[in-house]
């Protein structure tokens, strides 16, 4: 269940053809606000497809056989990974089929659609949408025949979302620098699991933080217990890329050893987040996308002369939405 550094290698040589290598874009404000000594963002959200999601998608799916390929694949997804499996399976010629939930943002789903996917909307009124969701993309997969793929719950998700940790390693040591520490967002944990290996193998003395949306902190929850758990409904949160209530099983057994701290957000911290990244950074994210850069911003973490690599995660939102949220801030 747990990639090993050579498959990670592996499947970024793979990845690395058809996606971008994302900057590591240095802030000087951001040290001098919480007073570390460099900070740097890793913005995933000028990947193609507007994520890291389509870096484990593309992987996973060139793991198919032949005939899975031939029939196709289903996943359930509220945007992010829904655009970068269907992105990927466009390049690669594979149909995809997307389940989302009737409230994730239009632009997430327009997006999927105009990357080739056939999107099928479901209705979960007072339940979990990711299990309404994930039930009607096994129905699918079982009345249509369609590989079912699981938008983060798999190792080979892990490995190929890795590319991220393993770009931001390769960056820092151009420089001659190793992170203190690397935050990084977390909805069912692929990202951050293949972060942390990358990281754990490569620079073992970095410190990973999971953050997460306050009300939504199965990770965390999961990391104290030292088991999985599944967190109950937790409010609302504007990060709805991060609306997992448990971690994958793949991804929980990645970092099992790994040491890693996990840290929540409220909302308002994510719009201070949003609009100090915009204005300041040059960088239009969505909220999921700014979760990480606002536990720094809260003091989340003791950054005191500390080398910090935020990642930021997607940049999936419309005009009217970042309006809503980063103008509130």
């Amino acid at each position: 269940m747990i990639p090993t550094l050579d498959h990670l290698k592996e499947a970024y040589r793979v990845t690395s053809a058809v996606t971008q290598e994302t900057p590591l874009l240095e802030s000087r404000p951001l040290a001098a606000e919480t007073g570390a000594a460099r900070v740097f963002l890793k913005p995933e959200s000028l990947q193609w497809s507007g994520s890291f999601k389509v870096r484990g998608a593309y992987w996973r799916l060139t793991r198919l056989s032949e005939e899975e390929k031939r029939r196709g694949v289903v996943a359930y997804s509220s945007g992010n990974f829904a655009q970068g499996l269907a992105a990927a399976g466009q390049e690669l010629g594979i149909p995809v089929t997307i389940v989302m939930p009737e409230d994730a943002p239009a632009a997430k789903r327009d997006a999927t659609a105009g990357y080739g996917a056939r999107v099928e909307l479901t209705h979960h009124g007072d339940r979990a949408r990711e299990e309404v969701a994930s039930a009607r993309a096994r129905e699918i997969s079982d009345t249509e025949g369609l590989t079912l793929l699981h938008p983060f719950d798999d190792p080979e998700i892990v490995a190929g979302q890795a590319g991220t940790g393993l770009e931001a390693v390769a960056q820092l040591d151009k420089r001659g620098l190793k992170a203190d520490i690397v935050l990084c967002p977390v909805g069912g944990g692929g990202l951050i699991g293949g972060v942390a290996l990358a990281f754990h193998y490569l620079s073992p003395e970095t410190q990973v933080v999971a953050v997460e949306p306050a009300g939504f902190n199965g990770m965390g929850t999961s990391l104290g217990l030292g088991r999985i758990e599944t967190v109950s409904l937790g409010g609302k949160t504007i990060c709805d890329g991060l609306m997992a209530r448990r971690p994958g099983v793949a991804p929980f057994e990645a970092i099992g050893d790994i040491g890693l701290i996990a840290r929540t957000v409220e909302n308002n911290a994510v719009r201070r987040a949003m609009r100090f990244a915009f204005e300041r950074m040059k960088l239009v994210l969505e909220p999921s996308g700014a979760a990480a850069l606002a536990a720094l911003m809260e003091g989340t973490v003791e950054a005191k002369g500390k080398t910090i690599v935020v990642i930021a995660t997607g940049g999936n939102v419309s005009l009217a939405d970042f309006m809503r949220h980063a103008g509130d801030a």
